[in-house]
């Protein structure tokens, strides 16, 4: 399965590619001048991050690739961003489609992992099913947590996070740079409203 790197990564880039829908995100715009963080997309993607990583919080109750692994998990994940939203006036469907996307996208990505582990793959139909589900693809490497300072393990470890990283870094740079181009373009716009015209 995927390093918590990876799964952050691929987390940023689904949240930047569904905040790219059109509707509400002006609240969302950041000038040129504003700082990384700020055109990142301020504590929404940096949540969305911790989100895309969390779902291996399990290991620490030893129920690995359970229920925190499923589309139940995305579902409440989707209906508890909603709720906070609404309750910050921000737009429901966009915050709500960020943080469950970037949630899910921790299922996909160790779908589509090596495992070495029985029961192979992750409960990804709970509650509505408890079988396992695995593609067989192996598109990213294991990462391995038993022993991770031991240097067979460090190595495995590097090795896996260079292919996430050759995988995931190309796919978040361009939605990134998509997303900066888009928005900038919507604070032009938004500031060319707020100044009329001389």
């Amino acid at each position: 399965m995927p390093s918590p790197i990876g799964h952050a990564l691929a987390g940023v880039a689904a949240a930047w590619t569904a905040d790219l829908i059109p509707g509400r995100r002006a609240w969302r715009a950041a000038p040129s001048t504003a700082s990384w963080y700020q055109r990142a997309g301020n504590g929404l993607t940096l949540l969305c991050a911790v989100l895309a990583a969390s779902p291996d919080l399990d290991l620490l109750v030893r129920r690995h690739r359970t229920i925190t692994h499923s589309i139940g998990a995305v579902i409440l994940v989707a209906l508890v961003a909603g709720v906070i939203a609404a309750h910050r006036s921000r737009p429901i469907s966009r915050v709500a489609l960020m943080c469950a996307g970037a949630y899910l996208t921790h299922l996909v990505l160790d779908w589509v992992s090596a495992d070495s582990y029985l029961p192979y793959g992750i409960q990804a139909l709970w509650p509505f099913s408890r079988s396992w589900y695995i593609s067989g693809w192996d598109l990213f490497r294991e990462t391995a947590r038993l022993h991770p300072l031991a240097a067979v393990e460090i190595s495995q470890n590097v090795t896996a996070l260079a292919l996430e990283l050759a995988i995931l870094g190309p796919v978040a740079l361009g939605v990134w740079l998509v997303r900066v181009k888009a928005l900038a373009g919507l604070s032009a716009e938004m500031s060319s409203r707020d100044h009329p015209p001389e």
